[in-house]
């Protein structure tokens, strides 16, 4: 009688339908690229390799330690692995004339770069968990949790520290795969957008921190550079990490404030680079 579907479920309007559906085969298409792309698989094994190794070579002594094993490796490799996912997915599409060809269907550009954002980031995710949670598994396996979390402290170590870690580096992964794919849309060319790409990493890994050490440190306060920090991705994601996973394992105050501007500036960052990356392509509908 009133049009809902007799499973009690909201059916959506026929556009917003389309648009999902159109929304969706965008991601598909984006996801089995990438997993089509053996450079991209290549790396992607390398980055658990790497991640692994290093958490088998500190030591499995507990959840905690472990954060501290990876958490220097994870800020520096993570961004590079997500620009090595994004630096090339829309700059690729100009490049073969496949963006030509997508103009041509009933697509906005916000559709298609939001379908390459998450199709992307499905593989991306995948690449970044699986090997933090053999981490995790190691650690279960030789022990678990331990009341020892550094030599000089006693601490409360948990799963839950871990898991904390865990879903900031995910969030960290995000982050930096929407630089990735603002930078592969306002790539003109094969060595720009190489240059991007790399100048992203370096930015990401490193650059604004200095940056912001450099020409903002003597200026603050001690007490006000974590503030600070906070505005730069891979410092934000630090100091999250140190404040919701091991100032709690220590037992010690977190830094008032910061951790809210943390997840704020990356949420900033994220939300900003993704309108960059939608404004960086013109309308695909204006050339239909």
């Amino acid at each position: 009688m009133s049009g809902e579907p007799e499973d009690g479920r909201v059916a959506l309007p026929p556009a917003r339908r389309a648009a999902l559906a159109r929304f969706l085969a965008v991601v598909e298409r984006e996801y089995t690229t990438v997993l089509r792309t053996r450079s991209l698989l290549a790396v992607a094994v390398g980055f658990a390799v790497v991640v692994v190794g290093l958490a088998w070579v500190g030591g499995t002594t507990g959840y905690v330690p472990a954060v501290l094993n990876l958490l220097t490796p994870v800020e520096v490799l993570v961004p590079a692995l997500a620009v090595a996912f994004g630096y090339e997915a829309v700059f690729g599409d100009r490049g073969r004339g496949e963006l030509d060809v997508i103009r041509t269907y009933p697509l906005d550009r916000r559709e298609y770069l939001l379908g390459v954002y998450v199709g992307r980031a499905t593989v991306l995710l995948f690449a970044v968990l699986v090997p933090l949670f053999v981490v995790a598994g190691l650690v279960t396996a030789t022990g678990g949790a331990r009341t020892s979390v550094i030599a000089s402290h006693a601490g409360a170590d948990s799963f839950v520290l871990y898991v904390r870690f865990v879903v900031l580096t995910t969030l960290l992964a995000l982050v930096a795969l929407a630089v990735a794919v603002a930078v592969s849309a306002a790539a003109g060319g094969p060595r720009s957008a190489a240059a991007l790409g790399l100048g992203a990493v370096v930015a990401l890994t490193v650059g604004i921190d200095l940056a912001i050490v450099a020409g903002l440190g003597a200026a603050f306060p001690a007490d006000a550079l974590p503030v600070v920090l906070a505005l730069s991705p891979t410092g934000a994601y630090r100091g999250l990490v140190l404040g919701s996973v091991l100032d709690v394992a220590l037992a010690a105050a977190p830094s008032a404030g910061a951790p809210l501007l943390s997840l704020a500036g990356l949420f900033v960052w994220l939300a900003g680079s993704l309108a960059a990356a939608i404004a960086a392509v013109a309308p695909l509908e204006s050339r239909r």
